[in-house]
């Protein structure tokens, strides 16, 4: 029973379904998140690898030949469970061209060395293949210490370029004003620390849940602001 309950908890931290309002005080990024990745899913196909693939969360979305989860090596990685393969964090163990697409979400601000791991992310595509990529751009530091970086729009794109990628699609996330409403609960959430599932929920559901839904009618009211964004998404071609 604890089992199935931390799994139906871990879905409502990714798919923007009516329960995740009141059980994800970052239900607002995900919502966004989730809505982007499933509206370009299908420029991706054939052969897809997930690099950084934790969970899996967006696996529902691909229909795909094969998909394929990477996680860097680590003790907490390999007890998940979940990844299909692991690497030592510089090369992926695979062959040139090995892959139709890669998806890679909300990974590349904790790599230290983005173009290494851009260059190996192109070597393992086809020519052709395509690369779906999210990053944060307005985000708290997360993941301490492994939170090294955030990109503009415009260098998120000039980086690809160099790279060997050609950008086909970007678009920000979260770019109205419930962005600030998504901002003050994680300013929450770092300083009213809950360390019980339980207490976590019933905090969401009586604080966080209400900021939510307030700040989805304060976005649907205000204009968006295009310079002032949470997230953002890049679509681009190995060249």
């Amino acid at each position: 029973m604890k089992a199935r309950f931390r799994q139906w908890l871990l879905d409502r931290q990714f798919r923007p379904g009516c329960w995740g309002i009141f059980v994800n005080p970052f239900f607002l990024a995900r919502r966004a998140l989730w809505g982007a990745i499933h509206d370009e899913r299908n420029l991706l196909s054939g052969k897809l690898l997930d690099v950084g693939c934790g969970h899996k969360p967006y696996r529902a979305l691909f229909d795909v030949e094969s998909y394929v989860g990477l996680e860097i090596d680590t003790p907490e990685s390999r007890a998940r469970g979940v990844a299909d393969a692991y690497y030592d964090g510089k090369i992926f163990p695979f062959e040139d061209a090995s892959f139709d697409a890669v998806l890679c979400n909300q990974v590349l601000e904790h790599v230290f060395t983005p173009i290494d791991f851009l260059s190996e992310i192109r070597r393992v595509l086809t020519p052709g293949g395509r690369l779906l990529l999210t990053v944060p751009f307005v985000w708290d530091e997360h993941e301490q210490p492994f939170d090294f970086a955030r990109y503009s729009s415009f260098g998120l794109k000039y980086l690809l370029e160099q790279q060997g990628f050609k950008v086909v699609r970007q678009r920000k996330m979260l770019n109205d004003a419930s962005l600030l409403f998504q901002l003050l609960i994680a300013y929450l959430v770092k300083v009213l620390p809950v360390p019980k599932a339980p207490l976590q929920i019933i905090l969401t559901l009586v604080l966080y849940a209400p900021i939510s839904t307030f700040g989805l009618l304060i976005g649907r009211a205000l204009p968006k602001n295009q310079d002032l964004f949470l997230d953002q998404l890049v679509v681009a071609e190995r060249l």
